[in-house]
């Protein structure tokens, strides 16, 4: 809604100042040439994520230090806190990362953004910068035309870069030009009103061009040529700072709950570091001062100050929130919920990891796939337990198979329809519909892993189908006078129940060769099933044993139980399979999943 408002707005803004002023035009393009540099220079990146960058993600947020050092290293190289904040909350969406993590990356790209501020005060505003930006959009062009993925992501990384420069260029003449018809500096307001003014200023164009990076470099090319005063400037970067929270809020709009909750944290944690410069701004600027000095730069050099307070004041708002970030987590945790639908006041299930925001990247929405199939196998595990009426506990402990037996779940069977409706149904549909947008982005190596992924599914929930058909008669005859026939019932829960501990210990279980030969080991075991084969039904006829019904019965019934177990294997080799290493999710991820207990 507000944006189909504020488009017009601005668009007849722009024509308006393009009538009345030629140099205002020049500001303008040089804008949009900086911002389309800017996303030019995230596709570059975005194709050198497929793996590298998730990998040093990983292993480089474990501590809060080290995921704020991340944040900020990786906005310094890619000069795009943006990219950063999508690819965080793609990770946080796809269950790669924590809160506390993202959160830490967050606080880092929010120092990392400064480096941008010194590299246009320092650098692009002392220099004739287009002669760098021609090169470079020229060798860029030619790359990205290449069909190698590498060459191509050069080719944008060039591209992007020189559309920067040459957008500042832009920038900086068509400041020094309007200055000569109108001079923006005389409309300067002074003490707490001007900061008040500005700092809405400097949110409005943050929030109207998206980047906060951007909003910094048209603040530093107007100050550089006197269009606006020092103190203004410092308001204008303050609003800039609250402004890019818009952007974060927005971003978090299509992620999940966590995805949400950073964006919480994005804006908790710049409100407040406003808050503060606004109370003591005259402190800050005394601070800035001094610094200034003792790094020998000139009192009349207001660039390079803006630039200094521009770093003084974000990496004073990381060190006041670096002891609260847990405090932070937990009050985010309370107070963003997920909301939850009830079907016949029991708890619907949905998919946790399937959102929008990792759809960003290939690798993060083939994460995203890979996790709530588990979550799927989890839910499925769940019901396949209960409708062979066993405790979904006791299957996961080190209790006698026996004993695991005797123990049942429910004096009467389950209404597995409903179980199917509420926990596997939804999320089912939401990963294949989910796995036809992400495929759109894919290589057909990845296309190939999704397509196994989808097959995975498919047996866990055509699992859950026999198990429904099964379960009628086993309930029926484990209860039954006739003992053969209620042993044979007995046996087919209790090698059901071994599958499943097989599979959980495979889940579990790094040495491949082990894998493979757990794997064996539970192919051969299923061959159990094939009552009619082994002679097991033919013997129980014959000798009188069992009636016709209850031979009818237990001839279906196998063929049910083979099924569940062939099924469950195949998805169990998708899965697990260290030669299929590309499609494994962390192990401990895994068994966090797979032993939550019963409810």
């Amino acid at each position: 809604m507000l944006r189909s408002f504020l488009l017009p707005l601005i668009l007849l803004i722009l024509a308006y100042g393009f009538w009345i002023s030629p140099d205002f035009k020049e500001i303008s393009a040089g804008v949009a040439i900086f911002l389309f540099g800017m996303l030019t220079l995230e596709e570059g990146f975005k194709s050198f994520s497929g793996g590298t960058l998730e990998n040093i993600l990983q292993k480089s947020t474990d501590k809060l230090h080290k995921s704020i050092s991340f944040g900020f290293i990786a906005t310094a190289i890619m000069q795009s806190s943006s990219l950063v904040s999508v690819l965080t909350i793609s990770f946080i969406g796809a269950g790669l990362i924590g809160l506390t993590q993202g959160i830490g990356i967050i606080l880092g790209a929010n120092i990392g953004t400064t480096t941008g501020a010194w590299l246009m005060a320092g650098f692009g505003l002392k220099v004739k910068i287009s002669a760098y930006a021609m090169p470079m959009l020229v060798f860029g062009i030619i790359l990205i035309f290449q069909k190698a993925k590498a060459l191509k992501g050069i080719g944008y990384i060039l591209a992007g870069l020189g559309f920067l420069f040459l957008g500042i260029h832009y920038m900086k003449d068509g400041f020094e030009a309007f200055k000569a018809s109108v001079d923006l500096a005389s409309f300067a307001v002074d003490g707490f009103k001007g900061l008040m003014i500005f700092i809405g200023i400097g949110i409005l164009a943050t929030v109207v061009m998206q980047s906060s990076h951007a909003t910094i470099v048209l603040i530093l090319a107007a100050l550089s040529v006197g269009q606006i005063t020092y103190e203004n400037a410092l308001a204008l970067t303050i609003g800039a700072n609250i402004g890019t929270t818009i952007t974060a809020v927005i971003g978090s709009l299509s992620s999940n709950i966590d995805g949400k909750r950073l964006a919480g944290a994005h804006f908790i944690f710049n409100i407040i570091t406003a808050i503060i410069a606004i109370v003591f701004i005259d402190q800050l600027m005394s601070i800035v001062t001094i610094i200034s000095d003792l790094l020998g730069i000139d009192k009349d050099n207001h660039t390079l100050r803006l630039a200094v307070f521009d770093s003084f004041f974000k990496i004073m708002g990381v060190i006041i929130f670096i002891p609260f970030v847990d405090k932070l987590v937990n009050f985010l945790q309370k107070t963003i919920i997920l909301s939850k639908k009830d079907i016949n006041g029991l708890q619907e299930d949905n998919a946790k990891y399937l959102n929008d925001s990792v759809l960003a990247l290939p690798s993060t929405a083939m994460a995203a796939i890979k996790r709530e199939t588990f979550h799927l196998y989890e839910n499925a595990f769940e019901i396949i337990s209960h409708g062979i009426n066993v405790k979904r506990r006791n299957i996961l402990s080190t209790m006698p198979i026996e004993q695991v037996i005797e123990e049942n779940y429910s004096t009467s069977k389950i209404d597995i329809d409903d179980f199917y409706n509420r926990k596997v149904k939804g999320i089912y549909g939401e990963i294949i519909d989910f796995s036809a947008r992400a495929q759109t982005n894919m290589t057909p190596e990845e296309i190939d892993q999704l397509f196994r992924l989808k097959l995975a599914n498919k047996d866990i929930v055509e699992a859950i189908k026999d198990t429904k058909h099964l379960q009628k008669n086993l309930v029926l005859y484990s209860n039954d006078k006739n003992e053969y026939i209620r042993d044979e019932y007995k046996n087919m829960r209790k090698d059901l129940v071994v599958l499943l501990r097989s599979i959980n210990t495979i889940s579990t279980t790094q040495e491949e060769e082990k894998v493979l030969m757990l794997l064996s080991k539970v192919k051969l075991h299923a061959q159990k099933y094939d009552f009619i084969s082994n002679g097991t039904l033919d013997n129980l006829i014959r000798n009188g044993l069992i009636t016709n019904k209850m031979a009818t019965s237990l001839m279906n019934d196998s063929s049910y139980a083979f099924d569940i177990s062939k099924k469950l294997i195949s998805m169990a080799e998708i899965l697990y399979n260290r030669e299929n290493n590309d499609l494994l999710i962390d192990d401990e991820d895994v068994h966090k999943i797979l032993n939550k207990k019963d409810v």
